[in-house]
């Protein structure tokens, strides 16, 4: 497996890594390394983009960062790195065991820390489940269960104040067990939180003892929801009968 180190510290910017191995299997190659500071796709988030600084200086580009699949197309603990084309030479250079520096494109990646954190304040704001998000440096949406209208200028208006109040975000984990005994925890209707570990990630921003919002998610998000800046409701668009749909974006 891929030591996932942006779980831990999602400010990690670099780390040194060597080869697992190299995937030339696939229309793009791609590179899995022993770890990592890119995300790969999933949970509505982007995955990250970057370069691979290899030993010689030479940089290797990263357009995208996805779960690697065993050969049933299931996805696996490893973390595949899948690189720009036309760079089949400096690929054929490379082999397992080979060490290099993983450097993430960082604007673009706080850009989706900031959008990422906002989904979870739309969470609070809107208190239904939800049935669909895709997260991207440019804008975020978020699909709501539910069948009421939703006002533009209201949520846009509840996001600066919660931005404004400066809350904490801190990581945590709950047991299975834990989880099992408050499935309201859960916000998403699609997708249920990784289990198999006996622990599920957290994430909860406010005070420790009545928290705005607490969640499991894998994703990676800003210390302070201050760090957001402003991001306003662009569109709310209503998909079916019982789907609401938000998009954020950055404000003018």
């Amino acid at each position: 497996m891929t030591h996932d180190l942006f779980r831990a510290d999602a400010y990690l910017r670099e780390c040194e890594a060597r080869i697992v191995r190299i995937d030339t299997a696939g229309e793009t190659p791609g590179l899995v390394l022993d770890r990592t500071v890119f995300y790969p796709l999933g949970g509505g988030q982007a995955g990250d983009t970057g370069v691979l600084v290899l030993a010689d200086g030479r940089e290797l580009a990263v357009i995208d960062t996805r779960k690697a699949k065993d050969t049933d197309g299931r996805a696996t603990d490893e973390i595949l790195h899948v690189c720009a084309p036309g760079q089949d030479a400096l690929l054929a250079a490379l082999q397992p065991g080979d060490a290099l520096t993983a450097r993430i494109d960082w604007a673009r990646r706080h850009r989706l820390m900031r959008f990422h954190t906002a989904t979870h304040l739309l969470c609070h704001l809107v208190p239904q489940p939800v049935n669909g998000c895709s997260i991207t440096p440019d804008y975020a949406r978020m699909d709501f269960h539910m069948t009421d209208p939703l006002d533009k200028e209201a949520l846009t208006a509840g996001l600066a104040r919660l931005v404004g109040e400066a809350l904490p975000l801190a990581v945590g984990r709950v047991t299975d067990a834990e989880l099992d005994a408050n499935p309201a925890l859960v916000k998403s209707m699609s997708v249920q939180p990784p289990r198999g570990t006996g622990t599920v990630r957290t994430i909860r921003i406010g005070a420790d003892d009545a928290p705005l919002d607490l969640q499991p998610c894998g994703g990676t998000h800003v210390a302070n929801t201050a760090e957001i800046g402003a991001v306003v409701v662009t569109k709310i668009e209503k998909k079916s009968a019982s789907t609401r749909r938000v998009v954020l974006g950055w404000a003018a």
